[in-house]
């Protein structure tokens, strides 16, 4: 009997140190994601990398291109948002879900969501893999993958009435 109730006292020992856990690699990550999203709205790509693993082993998906690489992953951010004729817009993310695999990895889910100056609105999904390092939180993958931009839509005429 004192054995059954050594266990029970340890696993609920052991999921309440779980539970306490969750909430601040919660808060890790979001923090995290919260400082990209102020780096960005500051145009400050350097800053919003800060986020990412400063490794060659980081992997970014975007539609059906990988890139591998913290330095071609802040290249391809540049190009695409900061080279002659673009615009970062800011950014925003929303429908945030992060959930720990283990004490050091965390997957993050959500949307994101860009307001250019031209009025255009690019927007997807994403999710992001985390680990902890002794410097903090990084994502190590990326997949991100943009909504489809539609085209405007045009008011078709309405059918001629047909009398009867």
């Amino acid at each position: 009997m004192k054995l059954a109730s050594l266990i029970v006292l340890l696993a609920t020992a052991f999921a309440s140190a779980q539970n306490q856990n969750s909430p601040s690699i919660d808060d890790a990550v979001r923090a995290v994601l919260q400082a990209q999203v102020d780096a960005w709205n500051h145009r400050d790509l350097d800053a919003f990398m800060a986020g990412y693993w400063k490794s060659p082993e980081l992997t970014f998906f975007s539609g059906a291109t990988e890139t591998k690489g913290w330095e071609p992953t802040l290249e391809r951010y540049r190009r695409n948002y900061q080279s002659a004729g673009r615009s970062m817009g800011t950014l925003s993310f929303s429908d945030l879900r992060v959930e720990s695999l283990s004490a050091d990895v965390a997957f993050a889910r959500g949307q994101f969501h860009l307001v250019m100056p031209d009025g255009k609105q690019p927007h997807g999904l994403f999710t992001l893999i985390f680990r902890k390092f002794p410097e903090g939180w990084r994502i190590v993958h990326d997949h991100s993958c943009a909504a489809a931009m539609e085209p405007p839509q045009i008011a078709s005429p309405s059918p001629p009435a047909t009398s009867k």
